[in-house]
């Protein structure tokens, strides 16, 4: 059985510096935008329909944004929505069934729902995101408390469209955590630790 952890995030929270030292600790590779597009690209897909398509509902060109070609797409070449998700959604099921894996974000606790699987959601106080915003980004605070809205409902609207299910609702997940408690390092370990006593991380 692989270990296959699948972690959720609030914007600013810091999830996918948490994902990263999860794997970093378990020896684990980890699935962020980036490598997601790669694993797609190996698979004949083009790298920039991963990359412009994250976390949005809208059409793609299939010139610009298909490398082989592959997929069903309507007459006027355009792919659309759920022709790009079922893309994402095989993607992501190749990973799973290859190894071990921590897969960040792209409904992926929804996707791999009929697999033995951690589905974590890393969240945090508005103050504390904007504060690490600020810091990382050099904006103002409220240009980080602004980002932080937008890019909070485009997740939740893009999770909740695709899943029927509700982003950031404790029930779909089988941990919450607020990263602004422990840190970055401390949240790894908390759910590292959770993961092995539920029977999911080995």
């Amino acid at each position: 059985m692989n270990t296959i952890i699948n972690v959720g995030r609030s914007f600013g929270s810091g999830g996918g510096f948490v994902a990263k030292a999860i794997g970093t600790k378990l020896g684990i590779p980890v699935y962020d935008n980036e490598l997601i597009s790669k694993v797609a690209e190996e698979s004949g897909y083009s790298k920039s329909l991963f990359a412009k398509g994250e976390e949005k509902r809208s059409l793609f060109s299939v010139s610009s944004f298909f490398a082989s070609g592959r997929g069903s797409y309507s007459d006027s070449g355009y792919v659309n929505d759920n022709v790009m998700f079922r893309i994402q959604s095989e993607v992501i099921r190749s990973i799973a069934d290859k190894g071990d894996a921590i897969i960040i974000g792209r409904c992926a606790d929804y996707i791999l729902r009929d697999l033995k699987c951690l589905d974590v959601f890393i969240c945090a106080p508005l103050e504390y995101r904007v504060k690490r915003l600020v810091e990382s980004e050099k904006i103002s605070p409220e240009e980080a408390e602004d980002l932080i809205r937008r890019k909070d409902r485009t997740r939740e609207t893009y999770y909740n469209y695709y899943t029927f299910g509700e982003w950031g609702a404790a029930s779909n997940y089988d941990l919450c955590v607020d990263s602004s408690v422990l840190g970055i390092d401390g949240t790894a370990d908390y759910i590292i630790d959770f993961g092995k006593r539920a029977g999911i991380i080995r």
